[in-house]
């Protein structure tokens, strides 16, 4: 298929070696550098598959990554950049969402029969996303060079020759062999494909770069690829991040130094909107670790139980593990719990799909330590929302299935806006004492004033939030990275590019 919109905006796309080498930050930066050139960009991805989503000002459901770089190119996010979402609710099968609204939960062997219908409708969306910018930046999705997916992929090369665009392929050193990553990769493609490549940025250099001079020339000889620049190691830049690959970078021994909050988030299976937790690794005074095995939680100020795709399936591995007796024992030992959406649900007395939305029907019985009661239904529930806590207001997002009813409890919080429209409702469960909590509000801790009135809750107002929220926060981080983008990449090549 050939695009019909090639006399609209030009295309660019990044592509990687595999997953987790930057390629969603590599876009992000490309686009505020672009946007920074006064050129009106956008990013694209076709297909991602993460259950890290946001919601957009239309609430719609998008993944994150294509919400951190629309606002990098200082636009609104929309569907159109995120046409296909896939969000796993099992080794399996994942959840669609096209264009935003949810499809049907597909095994792999039917979505992939349903191919050709998809791909066409992210050509549509990329043709009206051509048809308002001067440029696109597309993002591929793990290796670009999987043989045995190349011939049905909707997301590197089928993609990238539909909008005839010159790929940058992005490597990352830190994980080891960087020559044969990039070597190699070429060697699989087939010419047409290894034409496409116009250059390479290598990611994540770390030590004396002057050192690395022979290597970028053995590359350059080797492959007749040109090194657009290799980018440093950083650790003054805070961006989002929504390959699980990088809870593994989550999972150390938390700081357990004299006065330090030790936080602990559960690490489900089907764990997602990790992301809600980025603003905790900041708090100075605060540790916060993901965890996957059962341990004892006595030494942790508070434990998050966080989303997840399969509710039901996620609350029976607590209880097989064990875990589910962890928990319970330190909410008796007067613990502070909180429940995030999923978590939320798993913390009460029921969950109830009697429709199968998130696999088998049936019932689940909950940790019980809070009274609510949750049944899975369509719609799925998508809204950006305003809140407040005890005169603390903040904004957020839900994005979850179903309903859950309070059985003689307090809410959590008040609701004044959902997708813009005024409301006046309450909002999740507060159990004994405060200490036990539950929400389907993400992006909580964005807002400095709700973590603050988190940290005094939890018995930890001392600590210090002194930084900004919201989007005014995010900024200062996108102009960081695209100066570092361009202190070390050369942007005169890629701009001769587009």
């Amino acid at each position: 298929m050939e695009s019909k919109n090639n006399n609209r905006a030009k295309t660019l796309a990044v592509f990687g070696t595999g997953s987790d080498v930057g390629k969603s930050i590599i876009t992000a930066a490309l686009c505020r550098f672009l946007w920074e050139q006064k050129i009106k960009v956008a990013p694209f991805k076709a297909q991602n598959m993460s259950n890290n989503s946001g919601v957009t000002p239309e609430g719609l459901e998008m993944g994150r990554a294509q919400i951190v770089q629309a606002e990098a190119s200082g636009i609104p996010p929309h569907v159109d950049m995120n046409p296909i979402l896939l969000k796993p609710t099992s080794e399996v099968g994942s959840q669609v969402i096209l264009l935003g609204k949810p499809l049907e939960n597909h095994t792999a062997a039917e979505y992939h029969r349903k191919k050709n219908h998809l791909f066409a409708s992210a050509c549509a969306a990329l043709d009206r996303l051509r048809s308002t910018h001067e440029v696109i930046v597309l993002e591929g999705a793990g290796s670009c060079a999987e043989i045995n997916l190349m011939e049905n992929d909707i997301v590197n090369f089928n993609m990238a020759e539909y909008s005839d665009a010159p790929v940058i392929l992005v490597a990352d050193i830190h994980r080891g062999g960087v020559f044969a990553q990039i070597v190699g990769t070429l060697a699989c493609l087939p010419q047409k494909e290894k034409d496409r490549i116009a250059g390479v940025i290598i990611n994540r250099f770390r030590g004396d770069i002057s050192l690395f001079g022979d290597g970028i020339q053995w590359l350059e000889n080797k492959t007749g690829k040109p090194i657009l620049g290799v980018l440093p190691w950083y650790d003054h830049i805070r961006i989002e991040e929504e390959d699980s690959v990088v809870l593994e970078k989550l999972t150390a021994s938390p700081d357990r130094s004299q006065g330090t909050l030790m936080i602990a988030v559960i690490r489900l299976p089907h764990i997602s909107n990790f992301t809600d937790f980025h603003p905790l690794t900041d708090l100075k005074g605060a540790s916060l670790q993901f965890m996957d095995k059962p341990a004892d939680l006595s030494l942790f100020g508070a434990v998050i139980l966080p989303g997840s795709k399969n509710t039901r399936s996620d609350l029976h591995w607590l209880q097989q593990t064990g875990w589910a007796d962890q928990i319970i024992r330190y909410a008796d030992r007067g613990g502070h719990l909180l429940g995030i959406c999923g978590g939320y649900q798993m913390l009460g007395q029921m969950v109830h799909d009697p429709d199968g939305l998130e696999g088998s029907s049936g019932s689940g019985r909950g940790l019980g330590l809070l009274p609510v009661e949750t049944t899975l239904s369509a719609p799925k529930i998508t809204t950006l929302t305003s809140f407040s806590w005890d005169g603390q207001t903040g904004n957020g997002y839900e994005i979850h299935m179903g309903k859950t009813i309070r059985h003689g409890a307090e809410a959590l919080f008040q609701v004044h806006s959902r997708n813009r429209v005024p409301c006046n409702h309450d909002e999740g469960c507060v159990g004994k004492n405060a200490r036990i909590m539950g929400t389907y509000i993400h992006g909580l801790f964005e807002p400095p004033e709700i973590t603050r009135k988190w940290l005094e809750t939890i018995g930890y107002g001392h600590i210090p939030v002194d930084r900004e929220g919201g989007l005014a926060a995010r900024e200062k981080e996108y102009k960081l990275l695209s100066k570092h983008f361009q202190t070390h990449i050369n942007t005169q090549l890629i701009m001769d590019l587009i």
